[in-house]
């Protein structure tokens, strides 16, 4: 667990003394921020629950897009400059790599998102705001964040560059996301199936509503444990090789 710690904290501060770590917040921030004034606050006078609905289903899909980007250089980075074997050589099992590398990103994923509450108080000016609807929303955020960051650290673990690892994460978090729209033009048993196994949708609208499910939390924390684990399977298989 130490050593797990250990370079989940180097990570992180890689993260908070590099720019890419801020350049990825501020994006982040400010479409965000674009996003909650033009489509949730703009436009015709709506109930503050609406807005914060809104503001939560804008941040979900920015949230899956930042995932994919903080967590491509986990992995990728090592294996791109070369560094990846200096690691894997020190007596450090692949798990405390993974996890290590993934604790690091989805704290500073955590930490971009604790900025945007500002946003959502904005709601205060003009109408209420729910504690209950605030933390369920932000709870299904972190754990949307953290199935997408596992998903991502998995991509970043299979490929060879950073680019190939944004390419291979990408497309896996958008397929989970496409299944949702699959359960519109299909039939029972497959539209239980995509529904089920969708990342968007059916598991997150109940928190974008204000409301937690144990289904969904267990959903969530499922995918996260596959995605790692298949995470360190990879980084064993290439350890052998």
């Amino acid at each position: 667990m130490s050593a797990t710690l250990l370079i989940a904290q180097r990570e992180l501060g890689t993260y908070l003394r590099s720019m890419t770590g801020y350049v990825i917040a501020a994006i982040l921030l400010l479409v965000d921020g674009l996003l909650f004034n033009i489509f949730a606050i703009g436009g015709e006078d709506k109930l503050s629950s609406v807005v914060l609905q809104q503001f939560f289903f804008y941040s979900s899909g920015l949230t899956m897009i930042a995932s994919v980007f903080i967590s491509m250089r986990l992995v990728a980075e090592e294996r791109q400059t070369g560094t990846l074997v200096l690691l894997t050589s020190s007596p450090v099992q692949d798990g405390n790599i993974i996890i290590g590398k993934y604790l690091s990103g989805l704290a500073f994923l955590a930490l971009v998102l604790a900025l945007t509450v500002f946003m959502p108080l904005l709601i205060l000016v003009n109408g209420k705001v729910s504690g209950g609807h605030l933390a369920a929303g932000y709870l299904g955020l972190l754990l949307l964040g953290a199935a997408a960051m596992a998903i991502g650290t998995l991509g970043s673990a299979l490929a060879r560059t950073q680019v190939l690892a944004a390419i291979f994460s990408g497309c896996m978090v958008t397929a989970m996301v496409l299944a949702w729209m699959l359960v519109q033009v299909t039939e029972r048993p497959f539209k239980d199936v995509f529904a089920n196994l969708a990342i968007h949708g059916k598991h997150f609208l109940p928190f974008q509503q204000g409301t937690i499910h144990l289904r969904d939390v267990v959903y969530y924390l499922m995918v996260t444990i596959v995605a790692l684990f298949t995470a360190v399977r990879v980084m064993e298989a290439r350890r052998w090789r």
